[in-house]
């Protein structure tokens, strides 16, 4: 029967654990469904991918397009003696007006024109590569706000209960506070106990109600901080369930999740040098336009055509720029290794540093408890002598006094090694 009891008591724990992790998973889940960094972020890993669609176009595709021009340019000729208004010269000698080998006398134009780049895959690669280490950064950032808002949605949680613990814990010394007047009231009634003394209990009584009220205004204030956190518009009261953090297993540091930004910053470092070099790769396009192309207006019925070729850009020497930028690109890709290297050390020192504080916040963990087990047997024995009229009431508030510090002593301990834990899972990642 005993065995019966044990299981169903650890069934009902574990209930109570996963309800917990269910509460708090839910308010994660809607405060990243409402976190307007992560849906810009989204926005901007969507907005890559198009990015890249656009450079493949740019870089492989063919461009098809219309240009078109009139420019009208008269002349003042003087050939014939007189001075007279040319619209459209073909030939002149003696004239005021722009310089018929510049001006043409005129332009009239319309042309449909085509050009497709030639062995262009190698550069547009480069520029893809490029926007693609830009979509996994963005998704990286993703990842990295998620695991903060985790961070930050438990940490406000576990204040939370912070303020529900010790109200509930001021409700409950209301309740025993109350249980003790009535008893002293019956005593003072028999002479056996001072009309002080109850006076005393209801003192003490007023006192608890105005913690009581403080812890719940406390509690009220940092629920709605929650709510703010997670981007909910509530301002209904609820009583959290209660949260107990395990430590995560130990990450292997070569497989943290943090790397991947150095990594993604030496991919960065790469590709911009890629695209770089691009500019010393031969460029071919071929071209091909038709259409109007006329100078002179009454020849214009004869200057309907079209041509075709290619065109060839190669950059052969600039000083060196490729090789300067080479060695640029080298010792920044030193830097974010030492980065790294640091980051790992730092981190494993971080977390043997949480540790050892929850070792010691164990230790002072049951330290606590025994000595709160203690004042409960003291208060016990004390109501007893209350009873009896052996003892006098000021010891006894004394003595409760102590408890509730304790007790609340003891709840900001537990707090702050669940703060550690959170702590220590959001570093071993």
């Amino acid at each position: 029967m005993q065995k019966v009891f044990l299981v169903l008591l650890l069934l009902c724990c574990a209930a109570e654990k996963i309800q917990a992790q269910d509460v708090l998973n839910d308010y994660i889940r809607k405060a990243k469904e409402n976190s307007p960094l992560l849906f810009d972020n989204k926005q901007q890993a969507q907005a890559n991918e198009l990015e890249a669609e656009r450079l493949r176009a740019q870089y492989t595709k063919a461009q098809i397009g219309v240009t078109g021009g009139y420019m009208f340019a008269p002349i003042i000729s003087k050939d014939q003696g007189t001075a007279r208004l040319d619209p459209n010269a073909y030939v002149a000698d003696k004239y005021v007006g722009y310089d018929l080998a510049a001006s043409n006398g005129g332009l009239y134009q319309g042309l449909i024109n085509y050009s497709q780049p030639l062995f262009n895959n190698g550069r547009y690669e480069a520029y893809a590569g490029q926007a693609r280490v830009r979509q996994k950064i963005n998704e990286n950032t993703i990842q990295l706000t998620e695991h903060d808002i985790e961070k930050f949605v438990t940490d406000q949680y576990l204040l939370c209960l912070l303020d529900k613990n010790q109200m509930q814990f001021a409700d409950s010394m209301l309740s025993i506070i109350k249980e003790q007047m009535d008893i002293v009231e019956k005593l003072v009634e028999g002479s056996i106990l001072k009309q002080s003394d109850l006076r005393l209990l209801t003192i003490e009584y007023h006192t608890n109600r105005g913690l009581y009220a403080t812890y719940k205004a406390t509690y009220k204030r940092d629920l709605m901080d929650l709510n703010v956190l997670c981007g909910l518009d509530d301002t209904s009261f609820v009583l959290l369930p209660d949260l107990h953090l395990d430590l995560k297993p130990e990450q292997a540091p070569a497989q943290s999740s943090y790397l991947l930004k150095y990594k993604l910053d030496s991919l960065t470092l790469i590709s911009t040098q890629q695209v770089f070099e691009t500019k010393y790769k031969p460029q071919v396009n071929v071209y091909s336009n038709a259409g109007l192309n006329a100078v002179y207006a009454p020849t214009i019925p004869n200057r309907f055509g079209m041509s075709a070729g290619l065109n060839l850009t190669w950059n052969f020497y600039d000083g060196n720029q490729k090789s300067i930028m080479q060695e640029k690109t080298e010792l920044q890709l030193e830097a974010v290794a030492f980065y790294r290297d640091n980051f790992l050390k730092q981190n494993n020192v971080r977390k043997q540093k949480i540790l050892t504080e929850l070792n010691s916040y164990d230790n002072r963990k049951t330290i606590a408890e025994n000595q709160l087990k203690e004042y409960s047997a003291l208060l016990e024995a004390y109501k007893k002598q209350i009873m009896q009229g052996q003892m006098s009431i000021l010891i006894y508030i004394t003595t409760l006094k102590n408890m509730t510090v304790a007790k609340r002593d003891y709840y900001i301990l537990e707090t702050n090694r669940q703060l550690l834990v959170n702590t220590y899972n959001y570093w071993n990642w």
